[in-house]
């Protein structure tokens, strides 16, 4: 299953755990140089609901908060490596 969606997709899938009653929760970040802190973070916020939603800043998003020279990591490749993390259920990229 592809844990990565555009907005459209996710807006979809949360319709389906909406309708099944599940309780959503949601989260955002750069999470440009993943660390344990995160990880721990997210962990945490997964316990709170049935399902755990992250939006992930775009590469664009990232630069403009934090400098020219960031992000470190492509928001492709942030995307992939939280999604692989079991506690993240779906994972969007956002400006």
């Amino acid at each position: 299953m592809n844990k990565i969606l555009d907005r459209k997709m996710l807006k979809d899938k949360l319709e389906i755990l909406r309708k099944e009653g599940k309780k959503i929760a949601f989260t955002n970040g750069c999470f440009d140089i993943l660390h344990v802190g995160h990880v721990r973070y997210l962990k945490e916020a997964k316990k709170t609901a049935d399902a755990l939603i992250l939006a992930l800043n775009s590469d664009a998003s990232v630069r403009s908060i934090k400098g020219e020279k960031r992000p470190l990591v492509s928001e492709q490749e942030r995307a992939e490596v939280l999604a692989a993390l079991e506690c993240i259920d779906f994972v969007t990229i956002f400006s």
